[in-house]
C-alpha cells in the first residue's frame, strides 16, 4: 500500500510504499476513498504544532470497511464509513455526560502506530488516523457508518471540516434565531460556521477576510454581509452592521491578532468562540476589563463539540436534503501522487477543500 510520509518539517512529502499492521482488538482497518487537506495537517507539516515525525498525515477521511479485530460489533467488511480522529472510550465523564469529544481515555495509538516504511521504521499516525494512504487501521469509535449512495468525497470533509465550523456555531455557541454573527476566516471551516449560522437562523450573519474571493463564496454559504478586512476597517464596520457589536464571533484562522480583532467586534454580553489552531508558541495578550464592564465570554470549541456518531448522520440527512452544502466547499480533486500540488494549493489561499481521491 502506499502513503504520503512527511519525514521534515517543511519538506515534501514522500508517497511510498509501506506496510500496515493488522487490526488489533478494537480496531477496524480501513480501504479509504478520499481524504481532505485540512489546515491541521498543514500545521504539523510545517512545524506549527508538536508531531513526530516521520508521521502520515491525514484525518479528514471516508471510505470502506476491509477487516475488523477482535470485539469490534456494528461493522462489516464493506461497510461505508466516515473516518474521524475523534476516538471515545464511552466510559470516562466525558463520554458518559455527552462530551465525547473530550474523552480523555488513554489509547494505544498514542504511544504506538500501525504503519511502518520499508526499512521498519515507525511511522506515526496524525490524529490517530494517518489517512493520506491507502489504507489506515483506527478505533472502532472513530467510524460513522454512512449510506451506500453518499458520495465519498464529500463524505470525508464530515470528519474534520464540517463539522468543526458548523458544530461551533450549532453545538459550542448555540446561537438563537435572528442572533447576530460574524465568521472571521472563509476557508473550508468557516464557510461551514457560515452555513451552521444561516441555518440556525441567525441574522445578520457576516463574513470577514482578506480575500473577495472567499466573501463571494460567503454568501452562497449564507451570509449576508462581507467585510473585507484589508480595504476597510473591519471592526468599525460590524460594528456599524450590527449597531455596537456582534452577539456571536467565531475566529476560525489560527491568528491572535484576529482573536483580538474579533473580541472587538463583540458587543456586550458577546460570545467570541475560538475555532482556528494558532502555533503553539503564540500568546494572547487582553485586558480581563474588557470582560468584566460588557460581560463578554471568550471560549474555544474543539471539533464543533461534536458528538460523532449522532451527528454525522444528521448532517448526511441534511445534505441529501439540499439544506447543508458540501459540494461547493471542494475546489480540486487529486491522485495521492500529487499531494503536494494539493496542499501547496490550499497554503497559497487557492482552495476551500482539495480531495486526495484514491
Amino acid at each position: 500500500m502506499k502513503a504520503a510520509v512527511c519525514y521534515e518539517v517543511g519538506k515534501p512529502l514522500v508517497v511510498e510504499e509501506i506496510d500496515l499492521d493488522p487490526p488489533e482488538a478494537g480496531e477496524v482497518k480501513v480501504r479509504i476513498a478520499a481524504t481532505a487537506v485540512c489546515h491541521s495537517d498543514i500545521h504539523i507539516l510545517r512545524g506549527d504544532l508538536p508531531e513526530k515525525l516521520p508521521t502520515v498525515g491525514g484525518h479528514e477521511s471516508a471510505g470502506w470497511v476491509e477487516d475488523i479485530g477482535r470485539g469490534v460489533t456494528g461493522f462489516k467488511k464493506g461497510d461505508p464509513v466516515v473516518v474521524s480522529l475523534l476516538v471515545s472510550c464511552g466510559k470516562c465523564k466525558y463520554c458518559q455526560t455527552g462530551r465525547s469529544h473530550q474523552c480523555n481515555a488513554a489509547w494505544p495509538m498514542d504511544t504506538g502506530t500501525r504503519i511502518h516504511n520499508k526499512k521498519g521504521q515507525d511511522l506515526s499516525m496524525l490524529f490517530k488516523t494517518g489517512s493520506f494512504a491507502e489504507y489506515t487501521v483506527v478505533n472502532q469509535s472513530q467510524l460513522v457508518k454512512i449510506p451506500a449512495d453518499m458520495p465519498m468525497d464529500r463524505a470525508c470533509m464530515l470528519a474534520c471540516g464540517v463539522i468543526t465550523g458548523f458544530g461551533a456555531v450549532v453545538n459550542r455557541a448555540r446561537v438563537p434565531v435572528m442572533s447576530s454573527c460574524v465568521i472571521i476566516g472563509n476557508g473550508g471551516v468557516g464557510l461551514n460556521a457560515v452555513q451552521g449560522a444561516a441555518i440556525s437562523g441567525a441574522n445578520p450573519v457576516i463574513a470577514v477576510d482578506i480575500s473577495d474571493k472567499k466573501l463571494e463564496a460567503a454568501k452562497t454559504f449564507g451570509a449576508t454581509h462581507t467585510v473585507n478586512a484589508s480595504k476597510v476597517d473591519a471592526v468599525k464596520e460590524v460594528q456599524k452592521i450590527t449597531g455596537g457589536g456582534a452577539e456571536y464571533v467565531f475566529i476560525t484562522v489560527g491568528s491572535t491578532d484576529a482573536i483580538s480583532q474579533g473580541l472587538a467586534m463583540s458587543g456586550v454580553q458577546g460570545m467570541t468562540v475560538v475555532v482556528g489552531l494558532p502555533k503553539i508558541t503564540d500568546s494572547l495578550d487582553i485586558s480581563p476589563l474588557m470582560f468584566i464592564k460588557d460581560e463578554r465570554t471568550l471560549t474555544g470549541s474543539y471539533m464543533g463539540s461534536t458528538q460523532l456518531h449522532t451527528e454525522i448522520p444528521k448532517l448526511v440527512d441534511l445534505y441529501k436534503a439540499g439544506i447543508l452544502k458540501l459540494d461547493e466547499l471542494i475546489t480540486a480533486r487529486y491522485p495521492l501522487e500529487q499531494i503536494n500540488e494539493a496542499i501547496e494549493s490550499v497554503e497559497n489561499g487557492e482552495a476551500l477543500r482539495n480531495i486526495i481521491v484514491f
